[in-house]
């Protein structure tokens, strides 16, 4: 599981940052999570291939969220695209997007497919055999999710060695890997777990981007490998985050801290701050493991 930052920067972009917009590659999937303006350059520099991306998750339809979505479509179309995208953001965003491409008589040549959000509850929004995606309810000034991406429990290992040594044959690889214990001709029944490893514990992460601070998610975050919190201001401006409905860098901390996630990624920094170094000092203060997201910086999960 690896998460590369496009974008981390609140509000406008400025020459040397870019607005929210970030890749997770998980279980071979590359999901894009937001799509703020200039996203597709970003991936560009990044050398991420836009081929790989079928699914993208949009917050919130603020701007700074996903603005660069409709260039991002028109480029799937010069590029020959003719693979499915399915696009998950708020009721509107469909509206918002085919007009666009109507008018300027782009329409794509690939199936463009809408998953509205209108639940205020969380819901599953995307599954298969691998992964799980569902919603985080936040509260910003406009409806908006975070995203809880899960992997699922895979199969079990095989203990090579045991395998061979009860000389049981390659058409029982499956089954053995499914869990099952093996019978042997003459009649010794060997337990799965003498011929297996546990599979790797399923990594969680949490996208929470934008909000108010808000404690009553961390059930549902529990125990995450790494969160992504907002953090677009300083404890010094806590009454400028209660009034724009955002979160401080005290509060991300204090959420992490609470649902003893793995580490916590602080990011969506106001551009009114000279540099982000005082965000990981403040959050630091009430959870330790802290990471300062930032253009192009790359994490492993």
């Amino acid at each position: 599981m690896n998460l590369t930052i496009l974008g981390c920067y609140a509000a406008t972009p400025r020459a040397m940052t870019n607005a929210t917009s970030q890749v997770l590659e998980i279980k071979g999937h590359l999901f894009l999570i937001d799509c703020g303006e200039g996203t597709q350059v970003q991936l560009r520099k990044n050398k991420i291939k836009f081929s790989r991306i079928n699914h993208i998750f949009i917050s919130h339809l603020h701007g700074d969220h996903f603005f660069g979505l409709p260039g991002l479509i028109s480029t799937f179309r010069l590029l020959g695209r003719n693979k499915e995208m399915h696009i998950y953001g708020p009721k509107g965003i469909k509206e918002a997007i085919t007009l666009l491409l109507k008018l300027g008589d782009s329409w794509t040549n690939f199936p463009l497919i809408f998953h509205e959000l209108v639940s205020k509850e969380s819901q599953v929004i995307y599954e298969d055999e691998k992964t799980m995606v569902e919603t985080i309810p936040l509260n910003h000034r406009v409806y908006t999710n975070g995203f809880l991406f899960r992997e699922k429990l895979g199969e079990r290992k095989l203990h090579i060695e045991a395998v061979n040594k009860y000389k049981i044959d390659t058409s029982q690889y499956r089954n053995i890997k499914n869990g099952r214990s093996i019978t042997l001709d003459d009649g010794q029944v060997i337990p799965n777990s003498a011929l297996t490893f546990d599979p790797p514990t399923p990594k969680a992460y949490a996208y929470c981007s934008d909000t108010a601070h808000k404690p009553d998610i961390v059930p549902q975050i529990k125990g995450v490998d790494a969160l992504y919190h907002e953090a677009t201001f300083l404890d010094s401006e806590a009454h400028l985050a209660k009034k724009t409905r955002h979160t401080t860098a005290k509060e991300a901390a204090s959420i992490a801290q609470a649902a003893r996630v793995g580490t916590l990624i602080l990011g969506h920094y106001s551009t009114r701050y000279r540099s982000i170094e005082p965000f990981k000092e403040e959050a630091r203060t009430i959870f330790e493991s802290v990471l300062l997201a930032d253009d192009g910086k790359v994490f492993e999960l």
